[in-house]
């Protein structure tokens, strides 16, 4: 089969790879690419565990064919983090222990630094909406919302 070229930018670096064209972005990011903080759940954009950002808009990388991010920019989990300095986000989830095995880390993060992008301040009921894509079968979600309420009032200053 023959693979196409891509040029694309990652996490702010410009990168370009080869994927087949029935190849997903996951499997780019994963494989060609060895970003391997996106991980895959279902493989049918039913839990958000390969949620990562696309021109600014949350996606599944399931669902999207690696093809599709010719000329387009995506952050992944790797990005979030500056050097060793965590986004907070990270830290807030790591204080409330807002995770267990770590499948769904990834994508919550991704999505939640989405919400807070839009919304600084949202209310519990906001905060698990924005989520209810992202399926976490270890933590029940309470330290989620806490982990992310409290990044937003420290990221607000409050």
């Amino acid at each position: 089969m023959a693979k196409h070229h891509v040029s694309a930018t990652v996490n702010g670096d410009g990168v370009e790879f080869l994927c087949a064209t029935d190849q997903t972005l996951l499997e780019v990011l994963r494989d060609e690419l060895h970003l391997n903080g996106t991980k895959e759940g279902c493989g049918t954009g039913d839990c958000g565990a390969c949620s990562v950002m696309l021109d600014g808009r949350l996606v599944c990388s399931c669902l999207v064919l690696g093809v599709e991010a010719e000329g387009r920019r995506i952050e992944t989990i790797e990005g979030m983090a500056v050097g060793q300095e965590l986004h907070v986000l990270q830290r807030k989830f790591l204080e409330h222990a807002a995770l267990q095995c770590g499948i769904c880390t990834p994508g919550i993060l991704i999505a939640a630094r989405a919400l807070l992008a839009r919304n600084p301040d949202p209310t519990e009921a906001e905060v698990r909406y924005w989520l209810a894509g992202n399926l976490c079968r270890c933590t029940g979600y309470h330290k989620i919302v806490e982990a992310v309420q409290d990044a937003a009032r420290e990221m607000r200053g409050a």
